[in-house]
């Protein structure tokens, strides 16, 4: 049959199709109405024709008064329906779809997003804090309100997939990957001239990928309306690198939209230069690039609300305790050293001695010379690593022998030997550089005299360096007795290198040396970021386990799950490097109360010695004074190549290095001179940012408000393990609750029918952070929902034995008179405007109300008095008879009190409204939301409550 679905079938109106009831969705048309089952998830959302299918308008039926409930029925129900809500009618229209629960400092972002139009924001918190939740939560809010219809997150291509994992594992989206490696099979169903950005609404795009310039300028034609930067201090103006200025230029482009929302997100926002910084405010808004540096003074407070407006920078001390204690771990740093051996400096002062023969060499163009110094360096900086980079460094071919300029063999060398990488692609990392130049065999092959007189030396230090592998490196040795003091201890560590083959030659004699009980692996560069994943999920089934790995794992993963400690085996020249290895483990989530970082170097290594002096004792201790990192204001891997550079021109080729103390405490001084006073300014000026940038633009009580009107809507954490636990013990279950939060459930004998949706006769589950071992329980997870959608579904169905009754009759002395407790569904009808257009949502509550006296004459009970009684527990027993006729002389009542629920609907109404436009009270929104609730209200649950007799 054939109907007027503008008019018969409101928004949230009910419907009777295929034989059961159904809610209507905003997403229906004239001809094809989109239909949830009444009381089911989002799984079950189907589409009818109305032309095909008989659809006729239906009632909700009140509660039979002949099936009569126990005690628990009212609190389970209400919790039923709440966590079964998906369009919740708090202040947020996402949040009944997220399978998070955001901590109170997270919302921040969110709300300071809400205020503009369009979103132009910076999250620059601290590693570890949870940046990308908050970028994501914004996305998730935008589409649900209909603001943004499509979404690209734009990162390294070593994120991807991590980004992918956490918008579908939190907050159901369901972007595809674009990466060179996807792309052409998400081309091959475009339609003729249509972009796969136009085709795909949620994707996520990896730098590389927009490289080429077809690629770029077709992003930048069809780009979505809501863009997220991650990493977007590589997007900054100013660096050397022109893959760096070729992003810097296309995020300039993107923001040039007027309409376009940004969110950038950065750990590193100034990356020790202030020009930097200032590009990236420059891409919010153009008036923000041009302020002066120096923004103090009262002249500058306007400057100062502007900036803060756009920029969101906190430590972890700032939101350690913003409303709610966050549970971060105590880092326990300390040193840890080794000796070298009289065999291990004599290699050193041999290979020194050839990297100075090499750089004095003044044979070929200025090309070829610096090709043999970045050789020089190399090999020292392998040496310091392990005897197999070493050796792997003696025998490669240089990797900037193809260059074709002095500048591009720099680069090139810069990227091999120093902590650099092409901005983007923290891969190129761990590659273990070469020494050996053109027309030099790169194999070992005959020593005999058809060879360089230069390459037999090499061979023969290379040699020189495997002898020195295994039982003979002491480096290894030491850190063999570190790692099993630490696995002793109960910490699962992660150990950094620098070059891939000192991390597979670590892990492979830690193996055997740590014993058949502690499962070790290698993760490097060689592994595809799936390969990687794979492996990290293999080893964390491990109780006790080892992870070496190189800094393809330093940056953007999370690995807080199965790991609690940091080993740095090879020094990084870059302290914020060590940094990021350290938020690797170090982060909101690591269940340890204790993380161990340790720092490990020769105590005699003059290498290491300068490096420990020069850079990362001085990044220690403005971390320690101001709570976070502050970059190193010059290059710091130019700092590294001096302190090399020299060790190798001003030592004496007589005289051991080893022996030549005073040059190298000269070399620590002067370079500790050279640039500490300016990284001491660079702290200053953090310093006063922080100050003068700090978040006031949101106050504390306004997220208070915002999170209580949440928790109301949709549940919390802890009603969410209350449910749980009631649920499965209410249907024949075993619960076990451990300490931490964690339980343990036998579903032998739960209904057939729970167990078949669960899937899982034994589960261990928390609800805040998931140890190793056990999921995390949130109120979207397929659990929870299971047992939600059961729980409503039995209630519902007369001819279905459940574990909460629609009505329920209870004498206890909770209350003095008889008191009736209903239990409201609500759905509201939500219409806003924007740039794309009208907007029709639909948002779901469940109200909680009691009265005293004649239902003629109704006395109503406060919120927090009707809420009380979900918690009565009864005192003495109703006889059935009189149950029944309490209840049914309550169900009778119902039409009296209708045009009363329908008048507290509609307040509830106009409260979403209320709380919808106070969220997002941007200048630019257009006409005036509407919110209207839908009549006559549905009342779920009755539940009288009668005093006890008195004498």
């Amino acid at each position: 049959m054939s109907v007027d679905t503008t008019s018969a079938f409101q928004v949230g109106s009910l419907v009777r199709a295929r034989g059961r009831e159904w809610v209507v969705l905003p997403e229906s048309e004239d001809d094809l109405l989109i239909l949830r089952p009444l009381g089911a998830t989002d799984e079950e959302i189907a589409g009818i024709l109305p032309a095909l299918e008989t659809i006729e308008p239906a009632s909700f039926p009140p509660p039979d008064p002949e099936v009569v409930g126990d005690a628990r029925s009212a609190r389970m129900l209400r919790d039923a329906l709440k966590l079964g809500f998906r369009s919740s009618s708090g202040p947020f229209r996402s949040f009944g779809r997220l399978a998070v629960e955001p901590r109170p400092y997270q919302l921040v972002p969110l709300l300071m997003a809400l205020k503009q139009d369009p979103v132009r924001l910076l999250i620059a918190d601290d590693v570890g804090i949870g940046k990308t939740i908050e970028a994501a939560l914004i996305a998730r809010e935008l589409l649900d309100r209909g603001d943004v219809q499509r979404l690209c997150v734009l990162c390294p291509p070593h994120l991807a997939e991590q980004w992918q994992q956490e918008l579908r594992s939190k907050f159901h989206l369901s972007p595809e990957l674009v990466l060179p490696s996807t792309a052409r099979r998400l081309e091959r169903g475009l339609k003729l001239n249509e972009s796969l950005f136009e085709a795909y609404p949620q994707v996520i795009v990896s730098t590389d990928y927009i490289k080429s310039d077809r690629h770029r300028e077709d992003f930048v034609r069809a780009c979505p309306e809501l863009v997220i930067v991650d990493e977007a201090h590589t997007f900054a103006f100013g660096a050397r690198s022109a893959g760096r200025h070729q992003r810097h230029e296309l995020l300039r482009r993107l923001a040039a939209d007027p309409d376009r929302h940004l969110v950038l997100v950065t750990a590193t926002p100034h990356s020790g230069k202030e020009d930097a910084f200032r590009s990236l405010l420059g891409i919010l808004d153009e008036e923000l690039g041009q302020l002066p540096e120096d923004l103090s003074g009262a002249e500058r407070e306007a400057d100062r609300r502007k900036v803060a407006d756009h920029l969101v920078q906190r430590r972890r001390a700032d939101i350690r305790e913003y409303l709610v204690d966050t549970p971060f771990p105590d880092r326990l740093s300390r040193d840890h050293t080794y000796e070298l051996t009289p065999e291990f400096k004599r290699l050193f002062d041999d290979a020194l001695h050839w990297a100075r023969e090499a750089i004095q060499d003044e044979s070929g163009d200025k090309r070829r010379q610096r090709v043999r110094w970045w050789s020089a360096l190399a090999l020292l900086r392998a040496i310091g690593s392990s005897p197999a980079a070493a050796a792997a460094t003696l025998r490669n071919r240089a990797d900037n022998i193809a260059a074709a300029t002095v500048e591009e063999a720099d680069e090139l060398g810069r990227r091999s030997v120093l902590d650099e990488s092409g901005d983007e692609d923290a891969e190129s990392l761990d590659t273990t550089p070469g020494v050996l130049a053109a027309g030099e065999p790169d194999e070992a092959g005959d020593v005999g005299e058809r060879l360089h007189p230069d390459r037999r030396r090499l061979l023969d230090l290379a040699r020189a360096a495997e002898a020195l592998q295994a039982d003979r490196d002491p480096k290894l040795a030491e850190a063999t007795k570190l790692v099993k003091k630490l696995v002793a201890d109960g910490f699962a560590p992660i150990i950094f290198c620098r070059f891939i083959d000192t991390a597979e030659y670590l892990a492979e004699h830690l193996r055997p040396a740590l014993g058949r009980n502690v499962e070790v692996m290698a993760v490097t560069g060689r592994l595809a970021p799936a390969e990687r994943e794979q492996r990290i999920e293999k080893l964390s089934q491990h109780e006790k386990r080892v992870l070496v790995a190189t800094d393809c794992l330093s940056e953007g993963i999370n690995l807080q799950d199965p790991f609690d400690a940091v080993v740095h085996y090879d020094l990084a020249w870059n302290p914020t490097r060590h940094e990021q290895r350290e938020g690797r483990v170090d982060r909101y989530g690591q269940t340890a109360p204790e993380v161990r970082v340790i720092t490990f170097y020769g105590s005699n290594s003059p290498v290491d010695g300068a490096v420990i002096k020069v850079l990362l004792e001085k990044h220690r201790t403005i971390r320690d004074s101001l709570g976070i990192s502050v970059p190193v204001p010059v290059d710091s891997a130019k700092v590294g190549e001096a302190i090399l550079e020299d060790l190798i021109l001003r030592g004496r080729d007589d005289e051991s290095i080893f022996e030549q103390l005073t040059l190298i405490d000269t070399v620590a001084e002067e370079r500790r001179r050279e640039f500490h006073e300016d990284w001491d300014s660079a702290m200053e000026r953090e310093r006063r940012s922080r100050t003068m940038f700090a978040q006031r633009t949101i106050k504390v009580d306004e997220v208070q408000r915002e999170l209580e009107a949440v928790q109301t809507a949709i549940g919390s954490g802890v009603e969410v393990q209350r449910f749980v636990t009631d649920a499965i013990r209410a249907n024949g279950g075993i619960v076990v609750e451990h300490a931490g939060g964690r339980l343990e459930a036998q579903l032998d004998e739960v209904p057939r029918g729970l167990r078949d949706m669960i899937g899982s006769a034994a589960v261990k589950d928390r609800f805040e952070i998931a140890r190793s071992g056990a999921l995390l329980l949130d109120r979207t997870h397929p659990i929870v929902d299971a047992i939600a959608a059961h729980t409503l579904d039995t209630a519902l169905d007369p001819h279905v034995p459940g574990i909460a009754a629609r009505c329920g009759v209870m004498r206890t002395d909770a209350v003095e008179r008889r008191t009736t407790l209903l239990l409201l569904r609500l759905r509201i009808h939500l219409s806003t405007k924007s740039r794309t257009g009208t907007r029709e949502l639909l948002a779901e509550d469940s109200r909680v109300l009691a009265y005293t006296g004649s239902p003629d004459a109704p006395q109503w009970l406060d919120d927090a008095a009707a809420d009380g009684l979900l918690l009565a527990k009864p005192t003495t027993n109703v006889p059935p008879d009189q149950q029944r006729q309490f209840a049914a002389n309550a169900v009778a009542a119902l039409s009296g009190l209708q045009p009363e629920l329908n008048r507290i609907a509609e307040e509830q109404a106009a409260e979403t409204l209320a709380t919808h436009r106070r969220v997002r009270d941007s200048a630019r929104a257009l006409g005036t939301p509407s919110a209207r609730a839908q009549t006559p209200v549905d009342v779920l649950g009755l539940y009288v409550f009668v005093p006890e007799a008195r004498d």
